[in-house]
């Protein structure tokens, strides 16, 4: 059985909530949450479906797939209803498709927390293979071939291979040539591709190139979104997966759904009726969605920055609200002060520094580099005033909240760096 302990990003979340509680000051860094208020027509459409007590169908009903395989559409990649599941977020998606689908997984190192425990869980044994030196989120295409072949030939059965574009922890896009070769070697070597999109309409440039592998290998990818993270409603918890076309497909998605039946049941009414209505995109939503996306890259910019200043390697982000750097430039100075791996690295930063950030080594990456994750969306404000103040303004930057917090963060490495 896998490690019994909460998350580790949820688990931060909670002791920074617990040290701020009790009266410390805290730059909060370490929780992957759209810190924003929700858009008001989302909290009318949740009023409008509260009446919505009963189950439904399992997979969703027919105006939620409806208004999804619509979104899929919209991107290129042509859906049906019946491709589509709805869950309780993403997370059960992702741990369904762990359950249903045979073999092991490959991740790209680093990746988000949660893929590994999940495989764990579901009893499968993780390949990690390290993302290539421009972005984060795939595996470097040709260390993909050698690491499938080599875990074959020591008896492993590598069957699933799990992508996140833009992904979390780097904050950056996949470039679509890199997809098309990841692509190749899936196809080449028989694997399933889960596609994890959950930040895919945050991209900072609307004129940023995105291809999703459902483009290049639809017959064997399954795409997994929701709207925690687009649209701020990580508490409402609203996921859902694209299913391929096929007899294959068709299999993995009645297997979802037998999962879906008995742990879930359903996704609640009320969030069916939301999913619908921002699914279906209105001027509205897809205003919203371009307004938050700018708020991102100039916050996320900024605290990219300001660890390059520090002396930090650091993949520029371009989606998403994330920042991934590496201090082992500057690793002689973290030596000085005793700190030789990452989740030393995490716990000074928090106890000396009151600057809460994620230690690389959760992702998955070499626990000895002094590399983490910063979640620049928890820079928005503590109050729904200073976070609507964030999307409203043309230069969130002049705000005095992310202001002084982004006067604390450079003072906070300036000192540990040098």
């Amino acid at each position: 059985m896998p490690g019994q302990q909460v998350s580790p990003n949820l688990a931060l979340d909670q002791l920074v909530a617990l040290r701020r509680a009790r009266g410390e000051s805290i730059v909060h860094l370490g929780f992957g949450e759209s810190r924003l208020p929700v858009f008001a027509p989302l909290a009318q459409r949740l009023r409008l479906g509260a009446p919505r007590n009963a189950y439904g169908p399992v997979a969703g009903d027919l105006a939620v797939r409806q208004a999804v395989s619509g979104y899929f559409t919209r991107r290129r990649m042509p859906t049906h209803p019946e491709q589509v599941i709805m869950a309780p977020g993403s997370k059960p998606l992702l741990m369904a498709l762990q359950m249903v689908v045979p073999g092991d997984v490959v991740l790209p190192r680093p990746c988000w927390v949660t893929y590994g425990p999940q495989a764990e869980w579901a009893g499968k044994h993780v390949f990690g293979v390290p993302i290539p030196d421009d972005c984060g989120g795939v595996p470097a295409p040709d260390a993909l071939r050698e690491t499938v072949r080599a875990a074959r030939k020591h008896g492993r059965d590598p069957k699933i291979v799990i992508l996140n574009s833009p992904d979390n922890p780097t904050g950056t896009v996949a470039p679509p040539t890199l997809v098309r070769e990841v692509c190749a070697v899936a196809e080449e070597e028989d694997l399933l591709v889960v596609s994890d999109e959950i930040y895919r309409d945050l991209v900072h440039d609307p004129d940023t190139p995105f291809l999703s592998p459902a483009e290049v290998v639809p017959d064997r990818t399954v795409v997994v979104t929701g709207l925690s993270k687009s649209l701020a409603l990580g508490g409402w918890r609203i996921g859902t997966a694209r299913f391929p076309m096929g007899a294959w497909g068709t299999r993995i998605r009645e297997g979802v759904a037998s999962y879906a039946s008995e742990v879930w049941s359903t996704l609640a009414g009320p969030m069916q009726e939301v999913a619908a209505y921002a699914f279906d995109e209105p001027p509205e939503i897809r205003a919203r969605l371009a307004t938050d996306a700018r708020l991102h890259g100039a916050v996320a910019g900024a605290v990219y920055e300001i660890m390059r200043n520090a002396g930090a390697a650091c993949r520029r982000p371009n989606a998403g609200f994330y920042v991934y750097p590496d201090l082992s430039p500057v690793g002689e100075s973290l030596r000085r002060k005793s700190i030789n791996d990452a989740i030393t690295l995490q716990a000074r930063l928090l106890d000396e520094f009151g600057v809460a950030v994620l230690a690389g080594a959760h992702f998955g990456d070499d626990p000895h580099a002094p590399r983490f994750r910063a979640a620049t969306s928890m820079l928005y404000g503590d109050t729904e005033e200073q976070q609507a103040a964030a999307q409203e303004t043309d230069d969130p930057l002049r705000l005095p909240h992310i202001a002084a917090a982004l006067d604390a963060i450079e003072t906070s490495f300036t000192k540990l760096c040098s």
